[in-house]
């Protein structure tokens, strides 16, 4: 598990570094850096993920590269959906809702209009992929 945190911590560390621009397999990809807390531990885990941004909302996809099952994030949010997003320089809170039926089908389709790498997790796949809207939580001011 700790490769992986340590795979994690390095592209958040690049993405901090640059204002939300990652370079090698992530060069181009709309990255975020997504905070859960633990559905076990209540530790709280940063994930880089490739988001859509559609027309100020912003859309995740727990793809897990098409792997058969749904990655550990998922099961972070549906247990605390409260979460902490980083997009580019900004952070702010947001409440995770999972998108089902027509809206699910029609994000998913545009994210595969962005990346053709999100038809490939279909066909390697039989589950199908949640998509998780990132719906910013009021600021008290």
């Amino acid at each position: 598990m700790s490769e992986i945190n340590d795979w994690n911590a390095a592209i958040a560390a690049e993405f901090r570094a640059n204002a939300g621009i990652v370079g090698g397999q992530f060069a181009g990809v709309a990255l975020l850096l997504l905070h859960t807390t633990g559905a076990k531990t209540h530790a709280t885990r940063v994930n880089p993920l490739a988001y859509l941004d559609d027309n100020g909302s912003y859309y995740v996809f727990a793809a897990y590269g098409g792997a058969p099952i749904h990655p550990d994030w998922y099961f972070n949010l549906r247990a605390h959906p409260e979460v902490t997003v980083e997009v580019g320089s900004e952070t702010f809170t947001a409440q995770a809702i999972e998108v089902t039926g027509p809206e699910r089908e029609r994000i998913y389709a545009a994210q595969m209009a962005r990346s053709a790498q999100f038809a490939h997790y279909t066909k390697n796949t039989t589950r199908v992929i949640p998509i998780i809207e990132l719906r910013r939580l009021a600021t008290a001011e």
